[in-house]
């Protein structure tokens, strides 16, 4: 019973180290784009460079996104003033579902809108969430893949170091 039961566990680390792996994108530069914003301008990732950037792929009908906005959004008012900024984009072919649930969660960070799926292919995202962090060189350093409750601390310990550098 109790090997049993290890194997579970060893099975599940694994999983669980799995799901924050990387991606064949870390180590590369992170692929420019403009997206017109809910704010209704164009914004281009390339116009942050110098600051540490998060992107966050994300959709309406996804549970685990609607669960993460808001701790993205409080690392986001945590740490915008000191270099870091969060683009969110959604991928949903209407934007009014994105915007209504922008409005529903209180998010502050600019999200914009990828409904023709160009800039997520760009990036390689096959499901939802997908959360990449670039440093300031504008090079990808980290990719997560999904999010379950915890992943947040690892956001958070990689935005600080990304930060220090």
């Amino acid at each position: 019973m109790k090997l049993k039961h290890s194997i579970i566990a060893a099975a599940f680390s694994i999983f669980a180290a799995t799901s924050l792996a990387s991606s064949g994108m870390e180590g590369q530069p992170a692929p420019d784009f403009a997206l017109k914003s809910s704010t209704g301008q164009n914004l281009r990732l390339s116009e942050y460079r110098g600051d540490v950037v998060m992107i966050n792929f994300w959709a309406t009908w996804c549970g685990p996104c609607r669960q993460e906005m808001p701790l993205l959004d409080e690392l986001y008012a945590r740490y915008q003033r000191v270099g870091f900024n969060l683009l969110g984009v959604n991928i949903d072919d209407d934007s009014r579902r994105a915007m209504q649930m922008i409005d529903e969660l209180g998010v502050s960070f600019p999200v914009l809108f990828d409904a023709r799926k160009e800039v997520s292919e760009l990036y390689e995202v096959e499901a939802m969430p997908v959360t990449v962090l670039v440093d300031r060189e504008g090079t990808v350093r980290y990719v997560h893949h999904g999010y379950k409750p915890g992943y947040e601390n690892a956001y958070l310990d990689q935005i600080r170091s990304l930060l220090r550098e």
